[in-house]
């Protein structure tokens, strides 16, 4: 949506003119490969689940993951791609190694 777009551009803008800027910025966007959108990024992040595990979060929205991007291609695209059907700790571990990565970019 474009005020969204125009909001997180001035956040990121805030961040990079401050006295002291992240190492890393973090930008959550559900559609990002579906709206053209990954190019506005130094960086892509696809965390996924197993088809079962989102065939059981989706409900009521059952046919919406037919209109998305395969998870597949999310993660053939991305930058850095995890599925999560592991522990807590393997997420943690995933992360941190993506923050360190970013960070020292």
């Amino acid at each position: 949506h474009p005020r969204v777009r125009k909001a997180v551009e001035a956040w990121l803008e805030e961040l990079r003119d401050g006295a002291d800027p992240p190492a890393v910025a973090v930008v959550e966007i559900p559609l990002l490969y579906e709206t053209g959108g990954e190019g506005r990024f130094d960086a892509v992040v696809v965390v996924t689940a197993p088809p079962e595990v989102r065939a059981e979060r989706r409900g009521a929205f059952a046919d919406r993951e037919e209109r998305l991007v395969p998870d597949e291609e999310k993660l053939r695209r991305a930058d850095f791609g995890f599925v999560n059907d592991g522990s807590l700790q393997e997420l943690d571990a995933f992360v941190t190694g993506v923050l360190e990565a970013l960070a020292s970019a």
